[in-house]
């Protein structure tokens, strides 16, 4: 692609800092390269949003391309490139990702691009009513082989990819998400500012995720009111988005919004986690869900979907943690009933966590961002 890199920067791009999964794992990934002495720069398409993540390592440049939209920023991207030369850019998400490509030829540079895929790229084609999301399988399969590599955040998300996009089996490796930090369990010790999580209250389920479809939280309405004829307990969605008002709708009208709280976004999702009695996964689709991760690695019991991708792989199938078919609201609630009726045992779930520590990823995206710089 032209003239040698130079320098030892390192890229990770994404569309911004909004809390999310794909977003918050870039972020770990961008703090456990800093911590290793790299230079590296985390590149956001935009910072205008709601609620974004703060608690980016200090040694981490942020860098805004202010663009509004991934479409607009290619221009700046270009410009970033040219001017710093990073030796390698990791990209997450598809829209990016294809930024990310195009940007480094249109650029002229040798830096090593790695794409990441963070979802099942089949069900998002299916679930968009967007016509660039549709044709993003086509896109895929002529940007992708302009990669040094691509990586999948689950062996499920690969093989959908593979599926999807005709790719060849060998540019496609598996690294799961950085999720296991150490700021985790130092922010689950921090006080929840809500009545429901004292001690001697009932038992909290707790959902977590942007209020869309993908995520299946009227499933998860349901299931609870099922389970609210036999078993007190509450239940609680930390998230925001598109569908908040319908769920709000919703729990109206199956008589429970005595029992049901979306206080929208938080800012240490984890001291709500560490307290559950329950954490709950009612998707359709994931790619890799990390606040199941975060669940097991807090020692909170779980029921979820073993919904493409990700739940079955990570809860081993059902070893973890129960898992029910997509869609069964009655299969969920007695899933839920049986978890809470259950004493909180000591079964240790690290196998189930273990390979999710930000150290061990990080290692394995070395490999492939800096190969000639060893492990």
């Amino acid at each position: 692609m032209g003239r040698e890199a130079t320098g030892g920067r390192i890229c990770l791009f994404v569309p911004s800092l909004v809390i999310g999964g794909a977003e918050r794992v870039t972020a770990n990934l961008a703090g456990g390269l800093a911590e290793r002495g790299l230079q590296v720069d985390l590149v956001v398409v935009t910072s205008r949003v709601a609620a974004v993540i703060e608690d980016i390592h200090p040694a981490v440049r942020l860098i805004d391309l202010d663009a509004g939209r991934a479409l607009f920023c290619l221009p700046r991207l270009v410009h970033y490139l040219r001017r710093e030369r990073p030796v390698a850019l990791l990209s997450a998400l598809e829209h990016t990702n294809i930024m990310a490509l195009l940007a480094a030829r249109l650029a002229g540079v040798d830096t090593r691009v790695v794409v990441s895929v963070h979802t099942t790229l089949s069900r998002d084609t299916e679930d968009s009513r967007q016509l660039r999301a549709r044709i993003f399988p086509r896109l895929v399969r002529w940007f992708y082989p302009w990669a040094s590599s691509v990586v999948a955040v689950s062996e499920a998300a690969r093989e959908d990819l593979l599926a999807t996009t005709g790719l060849k089996p060998s540019s496609v490796r598996v690294i799961f998400n950085p999720v296991v930090t150490p700021q985790i369990h130092r922010k689950a010790a921090e006080p929840v500012p809500h009545p429901w999580f004292a001690a001697g209250q009932p038992p909290v389920i707790l959902g977590i995720g942007r209020m869309v479809s993908a995520k299946n939280f009227p499933l998860l309405i349901r299931a609870f009111a099922r389970l609210r004829r036999r078993h007190m307990a509450r239940l609680v969605i930390l998230g925001d988005g598109e569908l908040r008002g319908a769920m709000q709708e919703l729990a109206r009208e199956l008589e429970i919004t005595d029992e049901v709280l979306l206080p929208g976004f938080s800012d240490n999702p984890y001291a709500y986690l560490s307290r559950a009695a329950l954490f709950v996964l009612s998707s359709s689709y994931e790619g890799l869900p990390t606040v199941l991760i975060e669940a097991l690695a807090l020692g909170v019991p779980v029921v979820s979907t073993s919904c493409p991708s990700g739940p079955a792989e990570i809860l081993q199938g059902g070893r973890f943690g129960e898992l029910v078919e997509v869609g069964d609201e009655q299969g969920l609630a007695e899933a839920m009933l049986r978890s809470l009726q259950r004493p909180r045992g000591a079964e240790n779930s690290v196998l189930a966590w273990q390979p999710y520590q930000l150290d061990r990823v990080v290692r394995q995206y070395l490999e492939l961002l800096l190969p000639r710089a060893g492990r």
